[in-house]
């Protein structure tokens, strides 16, 4: 696939993030690349996917090394996320597992929380999930229903999610559970359910638009029954604001994402269109193809710089929400417009499953409304204009 930007590298990249780029690279485009269409047929990831990134060093890879992790930073994250998308891996829920799942056992765990789950969860014996969203609550996080209300030594667990990353092969998930109805936001706790447990059960598999090999589940809580331990850290009614700490992270993520495909997007399109040719010549060398890729280029090379500079914002501990929503916002707006063009440049072919760009349309369209919509985005940035 042709490179498109020559002479721009990322400021944060160092010798060491290049030898983990590169091993990246060579795991992600050997071990995964090859299985993509079967597991888009399947509608998820071999479960086996999780046991060679554990064995490769490629899960947690900010989790530090006395919990089994990498013991690098977010920067360590957003290479094997960004190569992993270079592969056209795009169904894999790493960045659920590590950036999301991880840091919050990390940041919010006690010691013995962290000694139990990280090191499984570095090797990939357990897969994380976060269960967030329910039927009816979307970007509201508020106004969740699900309860974990106290019996004896024990929270009794009540309740239902969607939609959640990883919910087919997770072995413990982050229930955003109510311990305090009558308290709104302020009665949110983070409850950590490992999934052999028998009030516990995993819904089916949703058939999505697009993503097809990221299993994103049903989760049924009934009568679930766990330990006062369970609870993440050590004081109830702190979820709310753990949430809001680390969703920052999380719309970064995406943007990280977004940029990395739209990059590609035009990278594969640059290489159709020399190849392709109509009324005599190249459709490269039609004015309005050089046009609308011009103009691609120049917004994707935009969008990488501002998400540079978030990264760096972001390492240093001062990236703050309406910036991260900004970066969310924009480059998931970008993308889907960006791969839009250049499905157009491919033509019928653009329509047909067996071209990459066609899957990349569709599997981008959620990134509009995945880490809370963009219309919530807007919302948030709008809050500091009075």
């Amino acid at each position: 696939m042709t490179a498109i930007f020559e002479n721009y590298e990322s400021p944060w990249l160092n010798d060491e993030l290049r030898i983990l780029q590169d091993a990246a690279r060579k795991f992600f485009t050997t071990e995964f690349t090859p299985h993509v269409n079967a597991w888009n047929e399947a509608g998820l990831v071999d479960r086996s996917a999780w046991t060679l990134a554990g064995q490769a060093g490629l899960l947690c890879a900010e989790v530090p090394t006395e919990y089994g992790g990498g013991g690098g930073s977010y920067l360590h994250e957003t290479v094997v996320a960004e190569e992993q998308l270079r592969a056209g891996v795009s169904g894999w829920g790493n960045q659920v597992h590590s950036q999301i799942v991880a840091p919050y056992i990390l940041n919010y765990g006690r010691e013995d929380q962290r000694q139990h789950w990280l090191p499984k969860m570095a090797t990939g014996e357990m897969v994380g999930a976060i269960a967030m969203t329910e039927p009816n609550t979307g970007s509201d996080l508020q106004a969740v229903r699900t309860t974990a209300i106290k019996d004896g030594d024990d929270y009794v667990i009540n309740g239902s999610k969607t939609y959640i990353t990883n919910g087919q092969h997770c072995d413990l998930v982050i229930v955003v559970a109510k311990t305090d109805p009558s308290q709104g936001a302020k009665g949110i706790s983070l409850i950590v359910v490992e999934t052999d447990n028998p009030g516990f059960k995993r819904g089916r598999n949703l058939e999505k638009l697009g993503q097809h090999s990221a299993d994103t589940s049903e989760m049924f809580f009934a009568d679930c029954r766990v330990p006062q331990a369970a609870l993440l850290g050590d004081e109830e009614g702190k979820g709310f604001i753990h949430l809001m700490q680390q969703l920052p992270q999380e719309r970064l993520n995406i943007a990280q994402a977004a940029v990395v495909e739209m990059e590609r997007a035009i990278g594969i399109t640059i290489d159709f269109v020399k190849e392709r040719k109509a009324f005599g010549q190249r459709v490269l060398d039609f004015q309005n193809t050089k046009f609308k890729l011009a103009e691609a280029k120049t917004e994707a090379l935009i969008a990488r710089t501002f998400v540079d500079q978030c990264l760096i914002k972001h390492i240093n501990g001062e990236l703050d929400p309406a910036t991260a929503s900004m970066a969310k916002y924009w480059t998931t707006q970008k993308q889907n417009e960006i791969i839009d063009e250049c499905l157009q440049l491919h033509g019928g072919a653009g329509f047909m499953d067996e071209y990459e760009i066609s899957r990349m349309y569709r599997d981008a369209r959620v990134q509009k409304i995945y880490g809370g919509t963009n219309e919530i985005m807007k919302e948030l940035i709008g809050r500091t204009l009075d």
